[in-house]
Parts: structure tokens; sequence; C-alpha cells
């Protein structure tokens, strides 16, 4: 096991104030986010945020009961509460994040064996790819930093704290990260290691995605999609994004395809000129977990309140059905390997990763 020490104790009274009962799920805020003042001093910072005790509360997951019936495919187990899963091609990994410890697992995505994990310095709940081999990027809620695990050998790089609970972390082409700090109501921008950005336009931002020279960010609480230009990093423009977006992926015609939780919906966005929606789906149970494979051009979506995955061909601007799955109980997050198209579903309450060959 690879471990990676926590640098100080950070903001502890911020955030037992800003969760739930359940250590995964922040609270809703109370209205203005928490300040910036855990980056370095003299970061520029751009947006003006919108007044938050209006607005409705974020969408979560739903809750839903065990299956009664096997479901389809091969289950791992993996340690409590995994939620944060993504599959790698190029090394043959998929990583996990669990809790109590808090870990990053590691498996061999043909054989399913538990290769490693990675001791990390708090819980946190989204994972992505920085490129094709890894790393992988781990914001860590409770420590309020990015953490990068190189892949396959699960390494841990130093932390970098970036804002108050960070949700979620994505890499744009030219290397720069964008990680949403989603209880501070920030989104950092980093050029390696160094800070060289704070927008301050967002309420709760949560799910990130790159397409292009564009990162998509979706707001929780605005219930927006924003899109900023990684190479000037600039904020280009937002648009409505459903009823209760959370989370998103680019595909491989240049779209972002969010997961609207409370709308029961998938959304379709071109983010250039303007981001604008194209398409739409319908998906009762309340889509949350979304992968794309660029294989296939197919999209996976998990719903979160009915334990089922569903999967849409890409080819049109409108999702189209093409495969469903029922899965393990509450599957919250769903990885794919493009080299296989084989899946990988978190189940949450069982600690466990069911694996079905799509």
């Amino acid at each position: 096991m690879r471990s990676l020490t926590a640098a100080a104790a950070i903001c502890g009274a911020v955030l037992i104030g800003g969760c739930s009962a359940d250590p995964g799920a922040p609270a809703t805020p109370p209205g203005t986010p928490t300040t910036t003042g855990l980056l370095p001093a003299g970061v520029p910072t751009e947006g003006d945020r919108p007044p938050a005790d209006a607005l409705p509360p974020p969408a979560e997951p739903r809750r839903a009961p065990a299956p009664t019936a096997p479901v389809p495919g091969r289950i791992v187990a993996v340690g409590t509460q995994p939620e944060g899963i993504v599959a790698d091609a190029q090394t043959r990994t998929v990583a996990v994040l669990t809790r109590e410890p808090n870990e990053l697992v590691l498996l061999d995505a043909d054989t399913a064996q538990v290769t490693g994990r990675t001791a990390l310095p708090g819980f946190g709940r989204h994972l992505q790819l920085a490129r094709p081999g890894g790393p992988v990027l781990v914001p860590v809620e409770s420590a309020d930093a990015l953490v990068r695990v190189t892949l396959p050998g699960g390494e841990a790089r130093a932390q970098i704290v970036t804002g108050t609970f960070p949700h979620d972390a994505s890499q744009a082409a030219d290397g720069t990260v964008f990680v949403a700090n989603e209880l501070g109501g920030t989104v950092t921008v980093l050029r390696g290691d160094a800070i060289v950005k704070v927008f301050t336009d967002s309420v709760q931002p949560a799910g990130l995605a790159p397409v292009g020279n564009a990162m998509g960010l979706l707001d929780v609480r605005k219930n927006d999609l924003t899109v900023y230009d990684t190479e000037r990093l600039s904020i280009v423009g937002a648009t409505p994004a459903g009823e209760g977006p959370t989370h998103q992926v680019a595909d491989r015609h240049g779209r972002l395809i969010v997961t609207d939780t409370r709308g029961d919906a998938v959304r379709v966005f071109t983010p250039m000129p303007q981001p604008r929606e194209v398409g739409v789906a319908i998906q009762p149970g309340g889509p949350y977990g979304i992968t794309y494979d660029p294989a296939r051009d197919r999209v996976w979506v998990a719903s979160s309140g009915t334990n089922e995955v569903v999967g849409y061909d890409m080819a049109e601007p409108t999702p189209r059905e093409v495969a469903r799955f029922p899965t393990v109980q509450n599957p919250y997050t769903v990885a794919v390997d493009p080299l296989t198209g084989r899946l990988f579903v978190a189940g949450l309450t069982g600690g466990v990763v069911q694996i079905i060959d799509a």
C-alpha cells in the first residue's frame, strides 16, 4: 500500500458544518459559499456569483432497494461505499474510490483482481483520468485538495489545496486542470501544480468535462452549464441544463452529455461558440453516473433510483437507447473500458463493482 500523508488539518469546522448525515453527500449550502481563503494570495479571479438564497437545493442521487433477482456479470468486493470509478484502456487498470479506510482501489481490467490500494488523506466521490495512461485525478473533498495517482503503480503525488470540498476535477487537452470546489463556489485552474486562476461565478459547482479547448461545468444550484475557454482562461457563456444536472462527459463529436438527475433526462449540448442544448432523452430513475465509450460512440448512464445502466448510441445529437442492464444496488458511478466495451459499475451500498460484458 502506498500512502499519502495529509499536509495539514484543513477547515475542519467548515467541512463538518457542510456535510449531511451521509458523509458523502454535502448538505445544501446556507446561502453564500465559503471564500477562496484557502488559496494563495494574488491569484486572479473572474466571475460574479449570483445570490444563492432563492435557488433550489442541489439534485442528489436517489436511493434504490436491493435487487430481487440476480444481476448480470461478475461481482467483485472492493470496500466500503465505492463511488467514483474510471477505467484506463492503456494500463488495463480500473480505479475506484472507497471509504473506511479512504483508498483508491486498483483492479486489473481483464482479470478483475485487486492489484493495489492507495491510501488517501480523506474521502471523495468522483474520479477522472487526466489522459489515457493516467494519472487519475482524485478530488479529496474532506481534505480540500487534489491528488494525482499514477497508473498502474498507484503512486500518489503531493496534494494541492484547491478550495473548499472539491467534487470533480478534469484535464483539458493542453494539460490545464479545472477543479470544481463544490462547497466553496469556486472553480480552480491549475497548470502543472500551480494555481493560475479562480473562477467565482458558481454557487455550487459539480461535474466537469473537457472538449477541445473548452471545459464544461455544471452548477447544481443554478442548474446550468457554463463553458470556459481553457486556453484564454475566460468564461465563454452559460445555458440552462435541466431541472437538476449533476455530471457530464464529452463525446467524439465535440458535444457535452449531461445527466439531469432531478429531471430524469440525458441532455446533449454543443459548447461553442456559445453553449446550447441540441438533444435530449428521457431516462426515469434519477440518471447520475455517466461514462463514454469513444470506440463505440456510446454513452452509458446509471439510473441511481432503479438499479439500471442504460446505453445510448451518440451518432446523432439525440441519444438513442441501444442497451439496458440491471445492476447492483445504488449504482452511483460507472466506467467503461474502450478496448473491450466492458462496463464497471460501482455499487455504493454493497461495496462492490459489477463487471458487465456489454
